[in-house]
């Protein structure tokens, strides 16, 4: 037998990576869907897919244990242990068809970005999660399991980069954010729509193609960055002054994004203390808090030595500047990254 003829007679092989989050937390009866992380209990991904028995019964899946965390606890040393984790699953295991990872609806959308601007793989990395507990009436964790493993199988999802599954519809991680705290359907991607949607009998259909491939950041190696620079983000509304601002440069930040006014300016009070930060040696970026907001390069913010945000939200623009500053400081490739990712 051919090896390409072994290789499409056997089932498919998935990795399953738990972190924790809602989809490994038990709750304290049934209808526990707000405050059931008091409960404490976090189950290991081993036990979780036994007590979900046969998901899919075609496929190969290969539990891999990594955290137990609510997702409100991730912190990026754990992202950069993770992207470690699936690169060396990947070079274990070269007979793996998908990766799959269980985490926390709260920073969902910021692990699958940083898990997207690090890893370069051909196939599928699907990020999935919970929004009600596996013991509670009406939970999502074994449909969202199923669906995540089905997308992790698609070879219509390979080369598109890290995405994000999530009430049978796949996102791209640069486009996906959460839009409800309960809802089941708690993720969407503003302005651009799913990739894809999985139906009822698991298959795959492709929607789109992501609005830009997926690329890694040229970072030379991630097991040598001991820790990513701090970056923060600072909040504009009606009022706000340079006070946060002066705290995070004293405090050593290495950038700040400013999560400012539609259509993405800081408020008045805000924008001397950005100047002065600039002037300090941190960089700056202008985001804004709208939902479908864009910040293109413009000549107030370029005088005051302000980068453009583009597209990006304010948390994900975080993520690629921590990242950027790993490799430079310098505000013209930083500006070309910001619109390149």
């Amino acid at each position: 037998m051919s090896s390409r003829t072994a290789a499409s007679s056997r089932r498919p092989r998935i990795a399953v990576i738990g972190t924790g989050g809602t989809f490994a937390m038990q709750a304290r009866h049934r209808f526990d869907w707000v405050e059931y992380s008091e409960s404490g209990v976090i189950l290991g991904i081993d036990h979780l897919l036994t007590t979900m028995g046969e998901l899919a019964p075609h496929i190969d899946i290969v539990p891999i244990g990594f955290r137990a965390l609510g997702s409100t606890g991730i912190v990026p040393a754990d992202w950069l242990a993770l992207s470690l984790l699936i690169s060396s699953t990947i070079a274990n295991d070269p007979l793996l068809d998908g990766i799959v990872i269980t985490h926390g609806t709260a920073t969902l959308e910021e692990t699958a970005w940083f898990l997207d601007l690090t890893l370069a793989l051909d196939i599928p990395v699907i990020v999935t999660g919970a929004q009600r507990p596996s013991n509670t009436e009406g939970s999502d964790a074994c449909v969202n399991l199923r669906a995540a493993l089905a997308a992790a199988c698609s070879p219509a999802l390979r080369d598109l980069g890290v995405l994000v599954v999530m009430d049978n519809v796949v996102l791209p991680a640069r486009d996906a954010t959460k839009v409800s705290s309960f809802e089941l359907a708690a993720f969407e991607a503003p302005g651009f729509g799913p990739l894809a949607r999985i139906d009822a009998q698991g298959q795959v259909a492709l929607r789109r193609l992501p609005v830009r491939p997926a690329g890694r950041l040229p970072i030379t190696n991630l097991a040598d960055v001991g820790a990513l620079p701090r970056v923060d983000i600072v909040l504009s509304y009606a009022g706000a002054d340079r006070v946060v601002i002066d705290a995070l440069v004293a405090a050593g930040t290495r950038g700040i994004i400013s999560a400012g006014l539609p259509p993405g300016r800081p408020a008045s009070g805000e924008r001397a203390g950005l100047v002065d930060a600039v002037a300090q040696g941190v960089t700056v970026v202008q985001s804004t808090r709208a939902a479908r907001g864009t910040v293109p390069v413009q000549r107030f913010l370029s005088a005051d030595g302000i980068l453009a945000g583009g597209d990006l939200s304010p948390q994900k623009l975080r993520i690629l500047l921590m990242l950027a500053l790993v490799r430079t400081d310098d505000p013209q490739v930083i500006q070309q990254m910001l619109f390149a990712y």
